[in-house]
């Protein structure tokens, strides 16, 4: 059994709700509002220094960050991480891919649109996130007009780490119509079994998203 420290709105972190339940395993859950500042308390940055989510809590008290890490980590040994050395390596590579290229921007902007005050001058950095957002989605969309998944010939955890933020990319003022390889793409992830889906926004945040940049 292991403990998830997570914001259940974050993408982040349901990359890690989503594939504990795909592969049927047992989970604690202890929601921690990271815009609220619960991940800057003196007990979880005992824990954390980092400050972020998400985190996991082995029952042994050893704890692991950083979402696509503890990825690889819960799928060792599965199908979800497959593959020779090279298999995995490419799989690697989406992921980094998704930390520096794609979550900086699609998962920015969502969070600048909702979490932040409309008035707020970060907003005036949307347009460059989502120019350089698109730059990514572009890639994707060239990959997938080739390839089924990013896991190489079935779905896997680079599936699950891509999917997490692109799926609710229209929260970050993505338009995803000239998308068709990544709409197809994120309907196969949707019926994967033991799919879950990632719950809607709060409330505020909902609202801010619902207003015109």
């Amino acid at each position: 059994m292991i403990t998830v420290y997570g914001y259940s709105n974050s993408g982040n972190c349901h990359k890690l709700r989503l594939l504990l339940t795909q592969l049927g395993r047992e989970f604690n859950w202890v929601e921690v509002d990271s815009t609220g500042g619960q991940t800057r308390t003196a007990e979880y940055l005992a824990k954390n220094p980092n400050g972020k989510v998400p985190m996991i809590e082995a029952d042994d008290g050893r704890i692991m960050t950083e979402s696509n890490a503890i990825l690889c980590w819960l799928a060792e040994g599965t199908a979800f991480w497959a593959g020779d050395a090279w298999q995995r390596a490419q799989v690697l590579s989406w992921m980094f891919f998704e930390q520096y290229s794609h979550e900086p921007f699609v998962a920015v902007a969502r969070f600048i649109r909702g979490w932040t005050p409309l008035g707020s001058p970060r907003r005036a950095d949307l347009p460059k996130l989502q120019e350089r957002g698109h730059q990514a989605l572009a890639v994707m969309e060239q990959h997938l007009k080739q390839h089924p998944w990013f896991s190489g010939e079935a779905y896997g955890i680079a599936d699950i780490a891509l999917f997490a933020y692109t799926d609710v990319a229209d929260e970050g003022g993505f338009d995803l119509a000239p998308y068709p390889a990544i709409r197809d793409w994120l309907q196969r992830v949707h019926k994967t079994p033991g799919f879950v889906a990632m719950p809607p926004p709060p409330v505020e945040a909902a609202s801010r998203i619902a207003l015109p940049d």
